[in-house]
């Protein structure tokens, strides 16, 4: 199948959409489909207001039309809800193309924390994006309970994976730091409730590996902390290795990849009760979920280690990504796209050539 996603969240950024995004994109590959992506990269952007370090592309309609029709997929998949995702709504709304979306974000809540524009409003738009689509998918059901009682419909569940190979237990020695540590791994932002993590009165060490639009003012007011910035790869799994225990103050966010990670890493979580940790912890005995969050990182340091390896080994991208292909029903290109040259109709023009020329 040729399978194209559309995203308005892509590299550089460094974030659970684009993991897995970019993770969905090579399995598809090596399991033999030909699946593409039209991201951010291939458009004039400007910086996202209060964010900089995301991109927005500026009016990507006339060439997200071109490209789509070059690639002829049999497949479209909008991933976000952004200018590109809206682009490519447009596209396929206007001609009857099928598509479908996923929920990765939970925007209302967001532009609530930043903007104070009631939550309600801002779903009532997220709601119309998606009302076309085929297939809305979450990551769990907590969010597919929530989205419903919003009005969505259509709604298919996709879940999530972890890289075992690379996040795994190691040697704790890598932060030669007080104990015991606490890992917080994630944007240091306003919607990720960050100052709740950090306020906390617990003995030990806590450690921020990331970045964002709140570094600075979090650095100066908690001068106590270890802002390590942002890591990847090798460097990241050290970190989650050499910790004690992980906290995920999030309220907001729809899955949490770095639960995975965490626990992969034979790291116990302690969270809220709340979308995602309801969903990936539960009952199960590797953290502790509770309203009190110091509570919670007191209890799951009690934790076995070994457990959690144990349930983080539960989930995979192979399974992810069948779970994401039992929701997408492929379209005969020739009933929507002219025909072009090339290897089964479709065009040999690479995308970025496609937006250079306009």
């Amino acid at each position: 199948m040729r399978i194209l996603l559309v995203t308005d969240a892509w590299h550089p950024q460094i974030n659970g959409v684009v993991r897995t995004l970019t993770t969905l994109q090579s399995h598809l590959n090596a399991a033999g489909h030909e699946a593409i992506a039209i991201t951010p990269d291939l458009f004039r952007t400007v910086p996202c207001p209060t964010y900089p370090e995301i991109r927005l592309a500026l009016f990507p309609a006339r060439r997200m039309a071109r490209m789509i029709e070059s690639f002829r997929p049999c497949v479209v998949h909008i991933a976000t809800e952004g200018p590109i995702g809206l682009a490519a709504r447009q596209y396929c709304v206007k001609r009857g193309l099928p598509f479908t979306t996923a929920f990765h974000t939970k925007f209302p809540e967001y532009v609530e924390a930043r903007f104070k524009i009631p939550a309600s409003l801002t779903y009532r738009v997220i709601r119309w994006f998606h009302a076309p689509s085929r297939s809305i998918m979450v990551a769990t059901p907590t969010v597919e309970a929530e989205l419903t009682r919003w009005g969505f419909n259509n709604i298919k569940r996709w879940s999530r994976g972890v890289d075992t190979d690379l996040f795994r237990p190691r040697d704790k020695s890598f932060l030669n730091l007080p104990r015991p540590i606490s890992l917080y791994v994630g944007r240091v932002a306003v919607e990720k409730n960050i100052e709740a993590f950090l306020k906390l009165d617990i003995p030990g060490t806590k450690v921020v590996v990331g970045d964002g639009p709140q570094m600075q003012v979090m650095q100066r007011r908690y001068p106590d902390v270890v802002f390590a910035g942002a890591k990847t790869g090798d460097e990241l799994a050290k970190h989650y290795a050499a910790a004690d225990v992980f906290v995920f103050p999030t309220l907001t966010d729809t899955f949490g990849l770095v639960l995975l990670e965490a626990l992969a890493s034979g790291v116990p979580v302690a969270a809220y009760p709340v979308a995602g940790p309801l969903d990936v912890i539960g009952d199960a005995p590797v953290g502790c979920l509770h309203e009190d969050l110091g509570t919670a990182v007191t209890k799951a340091l009690t934790a076995d280690p070994a457990a959690c390896l144990a349930h983080a080994q539960t989930y995979s991208w192979d399974a992810s990504v069948r779970q994401f292909v039992s929701h997408i029903r492929p379209f005969p290109p020739e009933d929507f796209f002219p025909e072009a040259n090339g290897a089964n109709g479709a065009s040999e023009q690479p995308l970025a050539d496609i937006a250079a020329t306009g």
